[in-house]
């Protein structure tokens, strides 16, 4: 029997955020009946726009409620398809609003559920996902075997390609204007200023920790991120003691990235920090500590001062622009 596969689709401001397509991706590995979900304020547009990357059915649903993301009334609408298209696995991205979002529509299902994988297989109807574990020392394979039961997983950014092209067809679904209520309102949603690369879409991060000193140090990481396009990511150390906003926290506490590229400057290596970090495909770590646990990951170490490194590799990055 071939497996019903329902992605779910993420937009702000009526634009899809990268992720929206490598669902699509991880869906496909599955095989399977694809369809899309995608709810918005007007959803037609972004809706052709997953069709065309390979979304199969994309079922969009759109409403003045829908316009900002709400967990409660979100669950709700996508519920309403789940129980019309009957899906055994939904798949949404292991963002802050993804993982809030498949949590509460796995209870509200009575599903089983899987968080911020890394890999997925099927054989028949038994999908297998690979997840890390115990702060990433365990990579773990969980099984959904129980066919009475929906599976939900999270998808962790970054890891799996996004999907180019294919076909598709839109689906405009209607929705009862009672599934759109809430006990809770979205008013407005304000874009913090200088936010230029969101940390979960970000092929290269500049993260920084305690050896920068102090807060009036950051314009010297800063500089290094604006010279290689990247987002500025930092340790809990920093934001606990403000130097920082939390948004920018990598970490278990905060958020889980995947880039091409990341430079930890002045971060020592604790385990807190590795736990987001450590599955970057190349990192570079700067530390005048030559016995800092942060060198036991790093692709390439550099043990220096980081207020000599920092600026020239700035000066190099932006000659070379």
């Amino acid at each position: 029997m071939a497996i019903k596969v329902l992605a779910i689709a993420e937009q702000k401001d009526g634009k899809l955020s990268n992720v929206s397509f490598e669902l699509i991706s991880v869906a496909k590995k599955v095989g399977g009946e694809l369809m899309t979900a995608c709810l918005a304020e007007s959803a037609d547009g972004i809706a052709g726009e997953l069709a065309s990357h390979g979304g199969g059915k994309v079922l969009a649903v759109s409403g003045p409620a829908l316009k900002y993301y709400n967990d409660e009334s979100y669950a709700r609408v996508i519920s309403g398809l789940i129980e019309k298209y009957q899906p055994q696995l939904v798949v949404g991205p292991a963002t802050f609003y993804g993982k809030a979002l498949l949590a509460r529509l796995a209870a509200m299902n009575d599903g089983a559920m899987a968080s911020d994988i890394t890999g997925i297989k099927a054989d028949g109807d038994v999908v297998t996902v690979t997840r890390p574990a115990y702060g990433g020392n365990v990579i773990v394979d969980l099984s959904q075997n129980d066919g009475g039961k929906i599976f939900f997983i999270t998808v962790r950014p970054k890891v799996f390609e996004e999907s180019g092209d294919g076909d598709g067809e839109v689906v405009t679904e209607t929705v009862d204007v009672s599934a759109t209520s809430s006990r809770s309102t979205v008013k407005e949603m304000i874009t913090e200023v200088g936010t230029s690369v969101n940390l979960n879409e970000a092929d290269i991060i500049v993260a920084a920790g305690r050896g920068i000193r102090g807060p009036e140090n950051l314009e010297l990481i800063r500089k290094l991120a604006d010279s290689l396009g990247a987002a500025l990511g930092a340790s809990r150390a920093i934001v606990d003691a403000e130097w920082i906003e939390y948004r920018h926290q990598v970490g278990q506490t905060g958020k889980t990235v995947n880039p091409k590229l990341y430079f930890a400057v002045g971060i020592s290596g604790a385990i807190q920090h590795l736990v987001g970090m450590q599955t970057s495909k190349t990192i570079v770590a700067i530390n005048r500590d030559k016995d800092a646990p942060i060198f036991n990951i790093a692709s390439f170490g550099i043990i220096g001062d980081l207020f000599e490194v920092v600026p020239a590799l700035t000066a190099k990055f932006e000659a070379n622009k």
